[in-house]
């Protein structure tokens, strides 16, 4: 059985509230120990000088469009650019064609992301029928499936008898309802944020009310059914403060954040690129310093990507046009480096913790930490790394990033999934 030595490298893992620098040993698929172990002898030696060695990162938040939109992205395509984002677990939406709504669905996805051999896939089960908000899905039998978690996304569940059914099945499974939190009424033919950049460019809005009402009701629901709700994907200010008031009061509530709402604003749609296009929209600055500070106090639990896959003939349309979507697996590491780790806003252990612990707890899986007899999926980190982005060398099928082009700090340099090294700049 391979022994692995990483060496010299500083070892972060949150879920041990660890942070020094020490050796991580891998035995065969999982972690042996951390720490001096004058008593072994590798067979491998990986020399981390430098380099940050912490959990493989998880991203629960990922379209992997397979079945159905395959010119888009695949799960062999996906899973092999999460890699190259120091991402080891993915969790994949239902949106696919046919929809993840049925246990034969879920188990696909499974043996797809097997036949891959890249990043762990967890699929995530549709919360109605179709999408169709309509009829609940076959809940029991995605869980037999392998389902993690159930949603719509990107269709919000309108009916609020709807979802407070969905509440209270999932509660009986101990799984979580993510909520794609629109009110479909507000947002109809909207292209971007409703505001004064919205009034300039003379294009139809989407307020921030559409999506903070709907915060406001889930909310409500999972008080009410004591069931555990995540909030995806979360952009305004206020909803970033609904979410902290329901905290406080003993709500089961987490949210989410991705890397464009807390670097862009509303202000990049002037030149009409639909790169910049995505739903919830990119917001105003007061809206990015509020979910900075969300996810500096713990109102916001995780980082996720909302990798979003569209083929560049799709994208490069009209602005009032193009679908809504931005990929993001191969940037989500270096932007929030960028945006949250270089200005001071988090700690590294406390960005890791967004990237692994968090979002594997809200999930309910093993992965998120290197404590002896995990699974060793590990990301290794040249936390000075300086390069920018060039989408043309994505490993995505899709290009649709709001980020070419961008200087950006930090890099995954290899990565480990069950004790191999499956990616190495």
């Amino acid at each position: 059985m391979n022994l692995l030595r990483i060496t010299n490298g500083r070892v972060i893992d949150p879920a041990q509230d660890l942070d020094r620098a020490a050796d991580l040993w891998i035995q065969g698929e999982a972690v042996l120990a951390i720490g001096p172990r004058p008593d072994l002898l590798p067979n491998q030696v990986l020399d981390a000088a430098g380099k940050i060695v912490c959990p493989g990162l998880i991203d629960m938040h990922v379209h992997l469009r397979e079945p159905g939109r395959e010119e888009d992205e695949t799960i062999a395509t996906g899973t092999s650019a999460a890699l190259a984002g120091g991402v080891t677990t993915v969790a994949c939406m239902p949106n696919t064609e046919p929809a993840i709504d049925h246990q034969a669905a879920a188990e696909f996805v499974y043996l797809q992301a097997e036949r891959a051999g890249n990043a762990n896939v967890y699929p995530i089960g549709c919360i109605t029928k179709g999408r169709r908000g309509a009829e609940l899905a076959e809940i029991g039998g995605l869980v037999d499936g392998g389902a993690v978690a159930f949603t719509d996304d990107d269709s919000p569940v309108v009916s609020a008898e709807t979802m407070r059914r969905a509440l209270e099945y999932c509660r009986m499974f101990d799984k979580p309802v993510l909520s794609h939190a629109e009110d479909p009424e507000l947002t109809r033919d909207g292209v971007m944020h409703e505001g004064a950049a919205s009034m300039r460019l003379g294009v139809r809005g989407m307020p921030a009310a559409a999506e903070e009402v709907m915060i406001h009701r889930d909310i409500e629901l999972a008080r009410l059914t004591r069931g555990r709700l995540h909030v995806l994907h979360v952009s305004t200010a206020g909803g970033v403060e609904l979410i902290r008031r329901a905290k406080e009061r003993g709500v089961q509530v987490t949210g989410e954040a991705n890397p464009h709402h807390f670097l862009l604003t509303d202000r990049a749609l002037c030149g009409f690129d639909s790169n910049y296009k995505m739903n919830p929209p990119l917001r105003t600055d007061l809206d990015v310093r509020a979910v900075i500070e969300g996810l500096k106090d713990g109102t916001l639990d995780v980082i996720a990507s909302d990798h979003s896959p569209l083929a560049v003939e799709k994208k490069m349309r009209e602005l009032d046009q193009a679908p809504f979507g931005v990929i993001g697996l191969e940037t989500l590491l270096p932007v929030c480096v960028t945006a949250l780790v270089e200005p001071g806003h988090l700690t590294w252990p406390r960005l890791i913790e967004k990237l692994t612990v968090r979002p594997a707890r809200i999930l309910g899986i093993e992965q998120g930490t290197l404590k002896p007899g995990a699974a060793a999926d590990v990301t290794i980190i040249d936390p000075a790394a300086e390069w920018t982005i060039d989408v043309t060398r994505f490993r995505s099928k899709s290009r649709n990033s709001p980020f070419g082009g961008l200087t950006v700090r930090g890099r995954a340099v290899a990565v480990i999934l069950g004790g191999e090294l499956r990616y190495e700049l």
